[in-house]
């Protein structure tokens, strides 16, 4: 058993036996977190040497590659219906309770506090950021993985596409990108202390929704790096919730 985890006994199910919960210390978030804080210092180190036209293409760089990658991921859907009634449900709910608002009003807390000049755009990098390192297949499997066995290796391959990442996003975004090392290290590190009793996400029928409902946000974040559209990102999360409900449903009707 390693230092990192610790067994605590459930209550017994029906069938008399004993349900053990393994709570694992996140290191692997932890690595993470740290990855994105040290590649967010290399990127702000280089942006202050670097000119306004450079920093706005790297900036383009990023929304493009961005907008690739999640529509990438949307294509994992097993049917596109799940993923359209998801983001459609997700997002009646994220406005009805206004959800991006709560969040940039927090981040501007933040920002405040930390008195970083108001006309930056150290708020939009934090919340950008967080999202692109936390709506993932990557940080779902890894996370819970690693809860579920110890094997965090998954998450520690994400740790060095993250840091790369985090360099040109810091380049353009500023300190805001580094403090999402905050955010990811809680996303993942709930995920993977919860992951015993999160394994049936591990399912293909759910994972490939969430991956398909996570990649439309994707591309939402990569309209916003583009400047095409301004979208509402908090607001669009809890589609992640409706894709599991949805494709358990579309699963128990055998239509998935």
């Amino acid at each position: 058993m390693s230092i990192f985890s610790i067994i605590t006994t459930a209550v017994a199910t029906t069938a008399g036996a004993t349900t053990h919960v393994i709570l694992r210390y996140p290191l692997s978030a932890t690595v993470n977190a740290i990855a994105v804080l040290v590649g967010s210092l290399l990127g702000m180190s280089i942006g202050r040497f670097l000119k306004e036209d450079i920093r706005n293409a790297i900036f383009i760089a990023n929304g493009l590659a961005t907008f690739s990658i999640g529509m990438g991921m949307s294509l994992k859907t097993g049917n596109a219906v799940i993923m359209v009634m998801a983001i459609v449900s997700g997002v009646i709910v994220g406005e009805l309770l206004k959800l991006d608002d709560w969040v940039n009003a927090a981040a501007q807390r933040f920002q405040t506090r930390l008195h970083v000049a108001s006309g930056s755009r150290w708020a939009e990098g934090l919340v950008t950021a967080a999202l692109i390192y936390c709506v993932g297949p990557m940080t779902i499997i890894g996370s819970i993985q690693e809860g579920m066995t110890g094997n965090g290796t998954l998450i520690y391959t994400k740790s060095i596409l993250d840091l790369v990442i985090s360099i040109s996003l810091a380049a353009a975004l500023g300190s805001g990108v580094a403090f999402s090392a905050i955010p990811v290290f809680i996303i993942q590190g709930s995920l993977t202390l919860l992951g015993s009793v999160l394994g049936f996400l591990m399912q293909p029928y759910i994972l490939n929704e969430l991956t398909a409902a996570g990649g439309l946000m994707v591309v939402a974040i990569g309209l916003n790096l583009l400047g095409i559209k301004k979208i509402k990102l908090a607001n669009l999360l809890p589609g992640l919730v409706f894709a599991v409900l949805y494709a358990m449903l579309f699963h128990a009707l055998k239509l998935v």
